[in-house]
């Protein structure tokens, strides 16, 4: 992602095109390298820092905060305290340049709770990748290659059993770059029933990822969001577009996915579509991050200060997340999710279906998924009366567990969804059931399908 990210806006007739000076990937990875390893290890370059520095430091940060800050009373109120805890010699024995901008950031967030406010230790070789508070051309250049070839965070996108699209994005990129891809993320799930977006791994990113996303929900041009500049007291609005490529998907159910660490553009996505009620949120309460923010460099000293100037505004709730996360529609524990949302997807298409065949196939599904994720426990005794070779099938039973094989094909795990029904991980398609004859004995075997036909075999031995 490059470190100048592009957000279209609209501000009452104008689409106003603004570049904000956010720092990259690259910076996110140095701050969850300086968080783990603060205060315990000697700094790459051995910087080391007296009273002195800590003061220019002090001075640095403080100035670019009352001048930029988000909130202004805040920032005085910051100045304050880490004069404080400075004239109080809380940092006289820190010589750690690394250990000195990680306790400054406690003391900071300590007054502000502000999780995208940061002073972070730069090496010299990390500083030679920045013109200024950007990137250099060169450095741009290989962040650009770096997310082609992570795909711009896509790592999944698939369908799931009947026919509920899926994508798991891990960041909002830079649109200007990652456009091509997401439009064809969106364009092959085109014919979908329903879409589950996977944001339980997003730490958000630049919103015009999702301000494209949210293009094909709507069939009319939507607002979604506003961001409002203190410092000259204007505001800026985000829209859909009017235009996307391929076909919309305004009338699918949506559903998306969250966890603690779903942050920032990743939250300001579920937050829009929840108030649009466009989207129904899964997981758990997110992580509270809804101020923008720049990287302000000050090469002299060696830090960088990420900086946020300016704060979302929804136009429904009239504020935004900041501090308090978005809260789920159906609150779950994480890694519960997916499995719920597909499960809720399943269910409404099945409510409001009105052809036969399709309500007979999100049935199957269904029960399918009830079974997956609630096992029905079958005695060992009842397993064994199973075991034997049913024509071209056999079964067998290890450590516990049902095994169905035809012929050569691989062989499978039996799941139970009753006593004598079982159905496949791997296979959503196919179950099998055990026929018992008149004395109470195993005799046959039926291969039951999706499309509603049968087969069955009559049992060889035992």
């Amino acid at each position: 992602m490059n470190s100048i990210s592009s957000y279209v806006f609209r501000n009452s007739n104008l689409n106003i095109l603004l570049n904000w000076k956010s720092t990259c990937i690259l910076l996110i990875i140095l701050i969850l390298i300086f968080t783990i390893n603060a205060g315990a290890q000697k700094d790459e370059q051995g910087k080391t820092i007296d009273s002195k520095i800590q003061a220019e430091i002090i001075d640095s940060v403080t100035q670019a905060l009352n001048e930029n800050y988000v909130y202004p009373e805040v920032a005085k109120e910051m100045e304050l305290y880490i004069r404080k805890m400075y004239k109080q010699k809380k940092y006289e024995k820190i010589t750690s340049l690394r250990e000195f901008t990680w306790e400054l950031t406690q003391d900071l967030m300590e007054i502000s709770k502000d999780k995208h406010l940061g002073v972070w230790f730069l090496s010299d070789e990390e500083l030679s990748r920045f013109e200024g508070d950007t990137l250099t051309d060169g450095e741009k250049k290989h962040q650009l290659e770096k997310s082609r070839q992570d795909n711009f965070c896509f790592k999944q996108i698939k369908f799931l059993e009947g026919n509920i699209g899926y994508i798991d994005l891990q960041c909002f990129s830079d649109a200007t770059d990652a456009g091509p891809t997401i439009t064809a993320a969106m364009n092959f799930l085109a014919y979908a029933d329903a879409l589950i977006f996977d944001l339980r791994n997003n730490g958000g990113g630049d919103p015009s990822t999702g301000q494209l996303i949210s293009s094909y929900l709507f069939e009319e041009p939507v607002h979604l969001n506003s961001l409002y500049f203190p410092r000259s007291d204007s505001i800026k609005q985000l829209w859909t577009q009017a235009h996307v490529e391929g076909p919309c998907l305004s009338e699918v159910d949506v559903y998306i996915l969250t966890s603690d660490h779903t942050f920032s553009g990743a939250e300001g996505f579920s937050y829009y579509l929840k108030n649009l009620k466009r989207a129904t949120i899964i997981g758990e309460t997110t992580g509270g991050g809804a101020h923008w923010w720049n990287p302000k460099i000050f090469k002299n000293l060696n830090i960088t200060l990420d900086l946020p100037f300016a704060r979302a505004v929804n136009p429904i709730t009239g504020t935004n997340w900041e501090g308090t996360g978005v809260e789920p529609d159906i609150k779950v524990p994480a890694d519960e999710a997916l499995e719920v949302a597909h499960f809720e997807a399943l269910k409404k298409l099945q409510d409001k279906c009105k052809d036969e065949e399709r309500k007979g196939e999100l049935d199957w599904y269904i029960a399918r998924l009830n079974a997956l994720r609630n096992p029905v426990t079958v005695d060992a005794s009842v397993l064994q009366e199973y075991v034997g070779v049913y024509g071209p099938r056999k079964i067998t039973l290890e450590n516990g567990f049902l095994y169905y094989q035809r012929e050569d094909n691989p062989k499978y795990r039996a799941i139970p969804m009753g006593d004598d029904t079982f159905i496949f991980k791997e296979l959503d398609y196919f179950r099998i059931q055990f026929i018992r004859d008149s004395s109470g004995l195993v005799n046959e075997i039926i291969g039951l399908y999706l499309d509603g036909h049968q087969d069955s075999h009559k049992r060889d031995s035992r």
